[in-house]
């Protein structure tokens, strides 16, 4: 297990893999330092930290760096990290697909939206097996999967707000919709997710260039 002492994390509060990492760092009761960092331009700690790609999450534990929120996940897992499909899912299908619909023209909006939904059917299969009729992925209580798509809600919202599409909805995913609600008010979870509306307004900065973002967003 990672030890509570010399742990700092790199990020940006909209980003949905640093709020991820935060959420496991609070399971886990890890503490640590958060450095929030700049949008327009990049600190010399992230550059020295992450030369290649400048991005953040990154976890600094004394002497050791690491990058990309599965990895983080994975090493402060003392457990040895379960369920790495479905995790891997949501970073390869469903955040992928809300970016697409950042940039797309409105007249792609309707078949990046089935596809989302298409996603997110799938998801909800994945809930109801991994749950049994439990409250979360993990059973009673929150786990990494629990967060690696919680990490996504407010993103979800906030894509819904700027493309005035329902992208989740009761009537296709039911019972993921019930445990968004659920997870939101959790307290291992409910400090960690931005307020939708300040996710929205860095999302339309980004649309319009506005300011370079180092994060995988």
């Amino acid at each position: 297990m990672v030890s509570t002492t010399n742990v700092k994390l790199l990020g940006a509060f909209f980003s949905p893999f640093v709020n991820r990492v935060q959420m496991a760092f609070n399971l886990k009761s890890v503490e640590f330092e958060y450095v929030e960092e700049s949008l327009s331009s990049k600190s010399k700690l992230l550059l020295d930290s992450n030369p290649v790609y400048g991005k953040v999450p990154v976890m600094i534990h004394d002497d050791k760096i690491i990058c990309e929120s599965l990895v983080i996940v994975q090493y402060i897992d003392q457990y040895g990290y379960r369920n790495r499909p479905i995790f891997a899912y949501v970073d390869d299908k469903l955040i992928p697909l809300l970016k697409e619909l950042l940039w797309a023209k409105e007249e792609e909006y309707i078949t990046l939206k089935e596809r989302v939904e298409e996603v997110m059917t799938v998801l909800e299969k994945a809930f109801v097996k991994c749950s049994a009729g439990k409250a979360y992925f993990g059973g009673d209580d929150v786990g990494f999967i629990d967060i690696a798509l919680g990490s996504c809600l407010e993103f979800i919202r906030a894509m819904e707000e700027i493309s005035a599409m329902k992208l989740v909805d009761e009537a296709r995913t039911p019972e993921l919709v019930r445990w968004a609600e659920r997870l939101r008010l959790n307290d291992a979870v409910k400090d960690f997710l931005p307020e939708t509306e300040m996710v929205v307004d860095v999302l339309k900065r980004i649309q319009s260039k506005t300011f370079f973002t180092p994060v995988s967003v």
